[in-house]
């Protein structure tokens, strides 16, 4: 994975969406405020068909796949062929399975043991879920003091407003954030309004 497109990025849009027929209006509005990743999260009934959408199209917008949580979500990944694959936690078999499948991966983690383990096998990128309510900055801090080789992308609860004072850690290369294109905007096809919050999180 590029991991410099995470960087450049800063702010990496979280969605939950069930339209396959809004993937590529989802994709575009972003792409139109600046951002180029998206995680598309594994938590509507038809994610996997939103996610198939996107890949189908060949659009430019990084592809990731959020809340990956068994072997037969990797799979499943694996045969669509997605950019990259975040988890919200790693279990040895879950690391396995993506390991066995080369696709890049962001794996969760939210203690120090946690993290060792996944530096273990080899990741120097992880995911520090869920930031808030584990402790954020204060914790992130913490985790990251004794491991200076590792770096994070901090998701869950982070708002706009909460947004800087993470990347402000030299630890962190991009931050998680559902706020670009929040409930309310996809629901009523708001392209207009998620174009504009990807715009301000590209200032941020």
């Amino acid at each position: 994975m590029d991991i410099q497109r995470l960087k450049l990025c800063q702010v990496v849009p979280v969605v939950a969406l069930d339209s396959p027929d809004d993937a590529v209006p989802l994709a575009d509005a972003l792409m139109a405020g600046g951002i180029d990743v998206i995680e598309l999260t594994l938590r509507t009934p038809n994610a996997f068909a939103v996610i198939e959408a996107l890949k189908n199209a060949k659009h430019d917008i990084l592809l990731g796949v959020g809340t990956v949580i068994d072997t037969k979500q990797v799979e499943r990944c694996t045969q669509i062929g997605v950019d990259f694959i975040v988890t919200p936690g790693t279990t040895p078999r879950l690391a396995d399975a993506i390991s066995a499948s080369h696709i890049p991966c962001v794996p969760g983690i939210s203690t120090v043991g946690e993290a060792v383990a996944m530096l273990e096998r080899g990741y120097d990128t992880v995911k520090f879920f869920p930031a808030e309510a584990a402790g954020g900055v204060s914790t992130l801090k913490a985790i990251g003091g004794p491991l200076p080789q590792l770096s994070f992308m901090p998701t869950g609860g982070i708002g706009r407003d909460d947004v800087r004072r993470y990347l402000d850690l030299s630890s962190v290369i991009c931050v998680g954030g559902s706020w670009v294109a929040d409930k309310a905007s996809l629901a009523a096809r708001d392209w207009e309004t998620i174009t504009r919050n990807a715009k301000i999180a590209t200032q941020l």
